[in-house]
């Protein structure tokens, strides 16, 4: 199962790009959990700058900017196999 965080204090954009990732898993059938975390003190310890951020596996993927759906989906599918 693959690990995805959501780093943001609850923008419109973090919560565009929550959107965004939770229907990817959903129309692609991606084993994935999906947490929010809003906490600044964790997304410094992930040298997270600027919201929105994505995390998969533990890795920071993006931070600052809603990547493309292609992008985002092109990060699970690697990590899907891994």
């Amino acid at each position: 199962m693959i690990s995805i965080k959501i780093l943001g204090t609850g923008c419109k954009r973090c919560n565009t790009l929550e959107l965004k990732v939770k229907e990817l898993v959903l129309k692609n059938n991606i084993d994935a959990s999906v947490e929010k975390v809003t906490e600044i003190d964790k997304m410094i310890e992930y040298g997270i700058i600027a919201t929105p951020g994505l995390v998969i596996n533990e890795k920071v993927v993006s931070s600052g900017i809603i990547p493309k759906e292609d992008k985002i989906l092109e990060w699970l599918k690697k990590n899907q196999d891994e």
